[in-house]
């Protein structure tokens, strides 16, 4: 049995708490979708890019997910 977490510690994970969609709706009012594209060079940036087909690609390609929550932590530090 393992021991209850103090109210007051926070969890370690930077993404805790942040959806997939205010994390790209994030990145993309930083950067814009030109400037997203260069930094994370896929398709679904660089070609008529939209919130949901990213949303739509980014849930399904776990290696591209994992490019743009980099991204989001590198840019939030």
């Amino acid at each position: 049995m393992s021991s209850p977490v103090p109210p007051d510690h926070r969890n370690a994970d930077p993404l805790h708490g942040i959806t997939l969609k205010a994390l790209l709706q994030w990145l993309v009012d930083h950067y814009g979708w030109a400037e997203l594209g260069r930094r994370v060079p896929i398709n679904c940036f660089l070609h008529e890019p939209s919130l949901n087909s990213s949303l739509k690609f980014l849930r399904r390609t776990p290696w591209a997910r994992e490019k743009v929550e980099a991204l989001y932590i590198a840019s939030r530090r």
